[in-house]
């Protein structure tokens, strides 16, 4: 071959390397150059178009505090590189355009839905903590510092709009961490919803003013650890924590509350630097680790614990739905957040998967889909279960953990175990005539059908509370399944939920609420005046980044917390 022939071929080959190389980034799933995510933030995080806000300081320093119980030497965070974890997203095939068009109109719809709500929630109850959608009132329930504002501040992110994003962080950087409507402040609700939201704001948006206000609180949660033994208390007394006098922790709580600080407070120390929010969660996660393989069901705790005398052992009720749930959700994810730095998340997140299994059944049912269900039980000193077959809206997560620790841990058998559990909440929405999953249920595997009642689906024998309280957790685990197989069918699945829930939680003020029983179809659904928090923090924003390209907070990229504010990952 001549020389012009060689410098020919060589050139035809840059330009394809340098085309493949230029495809292979702007078509990848993180915050790229060219993707729809950097486009996002350029929009939201372009300064010139608004001023930062200056925080302004809390009238109680919290970083003051004379702590009766110092914690002594700290746990250093764990730093350097992370390993080299499994990708967890898969990226969905390119579409026709009329599939496009649809996703398109569908995302349109869910941010319809939010901003219908957060136009209410300005107009009838701004800077309080929630909405009352149907008579438009408001309530201060979480120590009035405006849960439902800074709860929402990401998704207003996500959502572009940035008019309303910079009004709430102005607003967010006035709040007043120094007095509370209520003496006594729920740590695990003011560590997941506030702490949570600022942090997963600042991680967005890099706005000065969230992360003075982030480490404000951080200090306020950090007065719970103010305790002999260094474990937190449930309820922080506000006068006494700011005395520095030593708080009293409780005897029994359920084992969540505890073991929902880990995400938070080791984010926040990745972002400032400081160890002390690390190093206090550690005590905590310490215990639990130690207890783990313990208890009458090795691998999970019961749900009662008592921090006061450090036993995460003793107890035989177990469930991994209310009162236990976020415990376990963290597991994987702190693996996640710390990049696999910190070897004992990866252990517990296998054992607790493990003894999991203990608590999961698949329903007879009459199409005999193979669907799975999380149940509670009562565990004896054999370690033999029984189950109660009850499930509850609030462990549909569970599928959703199972999918993205299967990713994690390069386990196919527990994303497969999280598609069946997702299918099964799924199948408890479609089945009731409200197309709505009613909060508490049962579902039995029995040889008669003589059990049901009348009025419920084949399959059901009891819906013991038939509420819908406008929760997340089903959409949340419809969601990890579409960005990890990246099959279309789980957005149906989710738009037909989105459809139904819409049409049964609409207020005559066109906001909505919760709904009294959904397993009942009438004209007009009793509903009660309250829209929680997380309605939009959580719900909304689950069903909006469904159909959101998926390079939209990447899962690759992104670690979600319990109230879904995606803190960024350690690399």
């Amino acid at each position: 071959m001549s020389n012009r022939g060689r410098r020919y071929r060589h050139a035809v080959i840059l330009v394809a390397a340098t085309f493949f190389i230029w495809w292979a980034l702007s078509t990848s799933s993180g915050s790229l150059f060219g993707s729809e995510f950097s486009k996002l933030q350029q929009h939201m995080n372009d300064q010139r178009s608004h001023q930062q806000p200056i925080a302004t300081k809390s009238s109680f320093d919290w970083s003051q505090v004379p702590y009766q119980y110092p914690p002594g030497p700290l746990e250093p965070l764990p730093t350097g590189p992370s390993k080299s974890l499994p990708a967890i997203q898969t990226r969905p095939r390119a579409g026709p355009a009329e599939y496009e068009r649809t996703r398109e109109f569908r995302r349109r719809e869910v941010k319809k839905a939010f901003v219908g709500d957060w136009e209410a929630y300005k107009k009838h109850a701004w800077l309080k903590d929630a909405l009352k959608p149907i008579s438009g009132g408001f309530r201060d329930q979480f120590s009035g510092w405006a849960a439902t504002l800074v709860d929402s501040l990401d998704t207003l992110w996500i959502m572009g709009l940035r008019d309303e994003f910079d009004e709430a962080v102005d607003a967010v950087a006035k709040i007043d961490f120094g007095r509370s409507t209520s003496p006594r402040v729920n740590t695990f609700e003011t560590n997941i919803r506030y702490l949570g939201g600022l942090i997963a704001a600042y991680d967005l948006s890099k706005r000065d003013a969230l992360l003075v206000k982030a480490v404000e609180l951080g200090d306020l949660i950090y007065a719970a650890f103010n305790t002999e033994n260094r474990m937190p208390v449930d309820f922080i007394d506000f006068d006494t924590a700011k005395k520095g006098e030593g708080l009293n922790v409780e005897i029994s709580v359920v084992s969540a509350s505890p073991g929902t600080l880990s995400l938070e407070l080791t984010r926040l120390s990745q972002i400032t630097g400081d160890p002390k929010y690390y190093d206090a969660i550690s005590r905590v996660m310490d215990v639990f680790h130690r207890g783990q393989q313990k208890t009458k069901l090795p691998g999970l705790w019961p749900m009662f614990v008592s921090m006061s005398s450090q036993n995460v052992v003793e107890g035989n009720q177990f469930t991994l739905a209310g009162g236990a749930d976020s415990l376990y959700e963290y597991l994987p994810k702190m693996h996640a957040l710390l990049g696999g730095l910190e070897p004992r998340y990866e252990n517990m997140s296998t054992a607790f998967l493990e003894a999991a299994k203990a608590l999961l059944f698949r329903p007879m049912i009459p199409s005999n889909e193979p669907i799975l269900i999380p149940s509670s039980g009562r565990a004896d000193d054999e370690g033999n279960v029984s189950l109660d077959q009850e499930t509850e809206h609030l462990a549909c997560y569970i599928g959703g953990v199972y999918a993205l620790a299967g990713r994690l841990l390069s386990n196919q058998g527990y994303v497969n175990i999280g598609s069946k559990l997702t299918l099964g909440c799924v199948y408890g929405y479609r089945s009731f005539p409200t197309g709505i999953m009613p909060e508490r249920l049962n579902m039995v595997a029995c040889e008669s059908f003589e059990e049901w009642k009348e009025h419920l689906p084949a399959g059901f024998t009891t819906a013991k509370d038939p509420r819908y309280l406008l929760r997340p957790e089903a959409i949340e685990s419809v969601f990890i399944m579409y960005r990890i197989t990246g099959k279309p069918v789980w957005q149906e699945l989710g738009w037909n939920m989105f459809n139904a829930i819409i049409n049964g939680t609409r207020t005559g003020l066109g906001t909505h609420a919760s709904v009294q029983d959904v397993t009942k179809r009438a004209p007009t659904m009793s509903q009660e005046d309250y829209m929680e928090s997380f309605w939009l923090a959580e719900t909304l924003k689950y069903f909006y980044l469904l159909f959101s390209p998926v390079d939209i907070i990447s899962l690759d990229d992104y670690v979600f917390n319990t109230e879904a504010h995606p803190f960024l990952r350690h690399k």
